[in-house]
């Protein structure tokens, strides 16, 4: 029992530490990025260029400007962040399982720069004009720099990490946690949840908005399919259970 009571107090110990270090980090990025705060402001307007937006309350800029900072810090400090979280895990797994971790590392990242420009390019033009737009024939918009920042930063943020499914679908796959003959047996739900999730990621009502990330979303299972039979653990797993005959 003592042992064990020890064992728990060093892995809270060691997760403090790693927290620790992860917001001292989250900090300085963003601290460094307070110093390109007119910058980032201006690449995000960037979509939206020629509107005019407006704040209402005497912190409301002060405020937002701390959430850009605050929100660019967090990207630029994810790799650090990410290599905080992988040695917290590592430690319980084998030295084969830890080489796949250090291999998937770059690509997570890599995804989602991915889908953070995916975002940026492909989906905020389109989704921001049309909310601005609709119904300007009734009533002259005034758009709250808040609430257009708040959008952008939560559609880059979640796209990014949308974008990590082929990346997890691998890492899981080459553990034996998943199969690819279990994510084909899931596919029609997944295409129903791929739907759902553009309808809550994306602020539109309007079907073309949501398919603009559905669509991906659905290529990217696919992908995720064929890297897990790629990449798949030899001997069968736990979710192949769930596809023998005669199971529920």
């Amino acid at each position: 029992m003592t042992e064990k009571r020890i064992t728990i107090l060093s892995h809270l110990l060691e997760l403090r530490n790693r927290l620790l270090r992860s917001v001292i980090a989250v900090a300085i990025t963003s601290s460094f990025s307070f110093i390109f705060a007119d910058n980032i402001f201006k690449f995000l307007i960037l979509p939206v260029e020629g509107t005019k937006f407006v704040f209402i309350d005497m912190t409301e800029m002060l405020g937002i400007y701390m959430k850009v900072c605050i929100t660019a810090g967090i990207m630029l400090a994810m790799p650090y962040l990410l290599y905080q979280l992988l040695m917290f895990v590592t430690p319980a797994l084998t030295p084969k399982e830890k080489r796949g971790v250090y291999f998937i590392l770059p690509m997570i990242i890599i995804m989602f720069l991915a889908g953070v420009a995916f975002s940026y390019y492909v989906l905020i033009p389109p989704a921001a004009n049309f909310l601005i737009t609709f119904g300007n024939e009734i009533a002259v918009p005034q758009i709250r720099i808040t609430s257009y920042i708040s959008l952008v930063t939560r559609l880059l943020i979640a796209t990014g990490i949308v974008f990590e499914l082929p990346v997890i679908s691998t890492f899981l796959a080459r553990l034996g946690i998943i199969t690819p003959e279990w994510l084909s047996h899931k596919r029609k739900v997944a295409f129903i949840g791929a739907f759902v999730l553009g309808a809550i990621i994306t602020p539109t009502f309007d079907p073309v908005n949501q398919t603009l990330i559905a669509a991906p979303l659905i290529v990217l299972y696919e992908i995720s399919i064929l890297l897990a039979k790629v990449f798949r653990k030899k001997q069968p797993c736990v979710a192949e259970a769930l596809v023998t005959p005669g199971t529920t």
